[in-house]
């Protein structure tokens, strides 16, 4: 969460080219906010890096970030390279909060994916380059922690392209000194460096040993170039050598067009391959012009904005973290969203981390925190003026797969908390928050229990409400196996007119689905016609909470005879009289306990398939079938019924044998019937719960 602001204006005035905005991604713990910490390092913006163990980092200064050592929000760092302008957006590598990659990748001018050499991160690294490919971003893969790799590149490399359905392209190889990489050959500069720590590398001649292993390795970067340049394949094919620029314009241009990805190496905590990732980016990395034409922005227009973040602080109220795709927006500008929110910018500020610095504009290119855009969510776009602007991208929040109920610890906190978890509702796209009367609950729903208790933190450390948290209540349903009939008489005498009411009901089983129906067969005027709406209405009030302690479903109730009374007889004595019979015939008609039943779709490794099988097995699931996963190699999908009541936790199973990257997809399928002692047991709960809350 940034801090509060600073004022600074503008270096001597000089308006400079805009940045080009990079986003840093890769799986949990793979060194991203390590990587941003190099590299505003050595670009001069630290003095020293910090480190995300000792809490000393420029990203991740959210006291949750701080206490799980995790990233949980975008941070942002802007550095100036040999010239060039870049802002450098480290995304959270937990699959719980991937979503919030989602809304930065559509603005972004390319990404630098963050991986290790280890082959159990593979899956987690396959999510994030398919949200890579889905939103047709250019990529480089910084292969990090080669001090510590355990195997060689190439072995490395052929485990990573299965994660990856574009060519990976290995643009460097490390110089080994007993088992360590001690520095690493560059293929295009055809070059050598040993690393220095926490500054750049150092050139040193070609140690002869090495030359064999370097040709070979260019040769085989040259041929994935040559694939997509016809003139580059000549050269090769008559043993020519290529001129060098000619091989650094194919590098950025099959970058540009998402033909390679090319791969960098280094060591992040200790600096290592920073600055020649640094020189790759400036090098080859498109501009912006680049991607406003693959995000189908034209040049011309009035300025525009895409909201990516969105963050609420107790002092400085609402920040909007948004890129300027067209023109320049200041201070004081009323914009109008693409939802159709008009408002007006009450400040522009630029990040740093924590660091906040006011500006007067934010220029073309720029990332920048808006302030006090009050309506406008995460996602929409912004333009000056009363039209609506032009809606960039529409990314859909991901389905929630795991869920709290949540309540006060203090009655006083009620209406606190409704308006602290829209708020952070607002922040987080992903957060769902659903209010269910029948059940007496509010339920909290997101993407993990790490995503739902950062959640729960914030409440308390930002908005200091304390809540209390349980799995949710499952909406159990009861219902008949067989015909009953019984006669329920309301009658009361209290002087002046009493009280009269006579009805004889029948109740049947219905098909599942069928709800609840009412039947009229009164002849003879034996109930008045205006009290049938009455009869129904106190049938309709019995079902609410039947003989077990659930709403009644799937029965007909049929009024076949009664009698009444011309002067006592009212609409609430029938009504009563209703709710009386009932309560006499339901009983008789066999009652019985219905749980709802999720049609479950579950996505794992397929290596993980044997697993996965078992931990629904062991949650009463009915497994329906197993295929591959349509479009992703090495995937499998189970598709299964599963009892609501064996939701809870199902996440935490999945992703704890799958190494973190399991999910799944649920809806209701249908109701049945749950008998015995477990329905005994829902039962006695559900009574003693009643019990205490009164």
């Amino acid at each position: 969460m940034p801090a509060q602001a600073r004022t600074e204006g503008p270096a001597n005035g000089v308006r400079r080219a805009g940045p080009r905005c990079i986003a840093i991604v890769g799986p949990f713990q793979s060194g991203k906010t390590t990587l941003l910490e190099s590299i505003v390092e050595r670009c001069g913006g630290l003095s020293r890096a910090g480190s995300v163990k000792t809490g000393n980092s420029l990203g991740d200064t959210a006291p949750e970030a701080r206490a799980h050592q995790m990233s949980t929000e975008p941070n942002i760092a802007g550095v100036e390279f040999l010239g060039e302008r870049f802002q450098f957006i480290d995304c959270p590598g937990s699959v719980e909060f991937l979503h919030e990659m989602r809304h930065v990748l559509p603005v972004v001018d390319a990404a630098v994916v963050v991986c290790e050499a280890d082959d159990r991160k593979a899956p987690a690294l396959e999510l994030v380059l398919r949200e890579l490919e889905e939103a047709d971003i250019p990529r480089f893969l910084f292969l990090n922690k080669i001090d510590t790799a355990a195997r060689r590149v190439r072995e490395t490399l052929a485990i990573l392209q299965r994660a990856s359905r574009t060519p990976l392209l290995l643009r460097q190889i490390p110089i080994w000194q007993k088992g360590i990489a001690v520095g690493f050959i560059d293929l295009a500069l055809e070059r050598a460096f040993i690393y220095r720590e926490h500054a750049a590398s150092e050139v040193v001649p070609l140690a002869a040993d090495e030359s064999e292993r370097e040709k070979d390795a260019r040769f085989s970067m040259l041929e994935t170039l040559a694939d997509y340049d016809d003139a580059l394949m000549e050269d090769l094919l008559g043993d020519m050598e290529p001129p060098r620029d000619r091989i650094f314009d194919d590098l950025a241009r099959e970058l540009q067009d998402r033909h390679v990805v090319p791969v960098l190496i280094g060591a992040a905590e200790r600096g290592n391959g920073v600055t020649r990732l640094l020189k790759a980016l400036r090098h080859e990395a498109p501009s912006l012009a680049s991607t406003r034409g693959r995000i189908g922005v034209v040049t011309e227009g009035v300025p525009l904005a895409q909201v990516m973040k969105t963050w609420h602080s107790s002092h400085g109220g609402k920040l909007s973290l948004a890129r300027v795709l067209r023109g320049r927006l200041a201070e004081g500008d009323v914009v109008t969203s693409s939802g159709g929110v008009e408002t007006r910018i009450a400040g522009v500020i630029e990040l740093k981390g924590a660091e906040q610095t006011r500006k007067p504009a934010a220029e073309e290119g720029e990332v920048v925190a808006f302030a006090r855009l009050e309506g406008v969510a995460t996602g929409e776009s912004i333009a000056p003026g009363k039209q609506r602007a032009t809606l960039v991208s529409a990314i859909a929040p991901p389905e929630a797969v795991h869920a709290l109920a949540v309540a006060v610890r203090d009655r006083k906190d009620d209406v606190r908390l409704t308006s602290s978890l829209a708020r952070l509702s607002e922040e987080d796209p992903a957060l769902s928050v659903a209010h269910l009367p029948e059940l007496g609950e509010m339920r909290l729903s997101g993407q993990g229990e790490m995503h739902l208790r950062v959640t729960l933190e914030r409440l308390s450390g930002r908005y200091g409400v304390a809540v209390e948290s349980r799995p949710p209540q499952i909406g159990y349903r009861e219902t008949i196996r067989s015909r009953a009939g019984a006669r329920g008489r309301h009658r009361k005498q209290s002087g002046g007119h009493g009280q009269y009411g006579d009805v004889v009901l029948e109740v049947a089983e219905l098909p599942r689905g069928d709800g609840i129906r009412f039947v009229d067969r009164i002849v003879g005027g034996a109930v008045p016609r205006q009290y049938i709406a009455s009869v129904e209405a106190g049938v309709r009030d019995f079902c609410r909470n039947g003989p077990l302690g659930f709403p009644l479903v799937d029965l007909e109730v049929t009024l076949t005879d009664g009698s009444y009374h011309s002067v006592d007889s009212s609409d609430m004595a029938f009504r009563q009289a209703a709710r009386i019979a009932m309560a006499e015939a339901v009983p008789q008609a066999k009652p019985v306990l219905l749980e709802p039943i999720l049609a479950v779709e579950v996505v794992i490794p397929s290596e993980a398939m044997s697993r996965a099988s078992a931990i629904l097995s062991a949650r009463r699931g009915q497994i329906l079938g197993y295929d591959a996963r349509p479009g992703w190699r090495g995937w499998d999908q189970i598709n299964a019924l599963l009892p609501e009541a064996e939701m809870a936790g199902l996440i935490v199973e999945l992703r704890s044998a799958t190494s973190g990257v399991g999910s799944f997809s649920a809806r209701f399928d249908h109701l049945a019937e749950l008998a015995g002692k477990p329905a005994d047991a829902v039962v006695s709960a559900h009574a003693h719960a009643l019990a205490q809350a009164r």
